[in-house]
């Protein structure tokens, strides 16, 4: 295996949508993703076959999982199990940073 050196600073954020940006890095099982996201932003529910485990750096949001909501704030973490349909919603006026740990990796957010 290759070993990657990656300088986090240096990666491009990419724009998702209104209010909503990432930048993203997978090793060879998991996935690394910081999203920023603004407050207003649109939520979008959706799942994947993915676990997730959220970890809040910044701000507040609800995290609606199926018919569950659990607020975060900095140092909150969240494990979101395979295919659960969820989503976040922004709560207050700061902007939320939360880093974000996808396994297997999601080849479609970074190289």
């Amino acid at each position: 295996m290759k070993l990657q050196n990656i300088n986090w600073d240096e990666l491009p954020w990419e724009h998702v949508r209104e209010g909503v940006a990432r930048k993203a890095f997978s090793g060879e099982g998991a996935t690394l993703s910081l999203n920023r996201l603004d407050p207003g932003h649109e939520p979008r529910p959706h799942d994947h076959p993915h676990e997730q485990i959220v970890y809040i750096l910044q701000g507040q949001i609800d995290f609606h999982i199926g018919d569950e909501v659990v607020r975060l704030g900095p140092g909150g973490v969240l494990v979101i199990p395979p295919n659960a349909l969820h989503w976040g919603i922004v709560r207050g006026s700061e902007q939320v940073l939360n880093l974000d740990v996808f396994t297997p990796k999601r080849a479609e957010y970074a190289a």
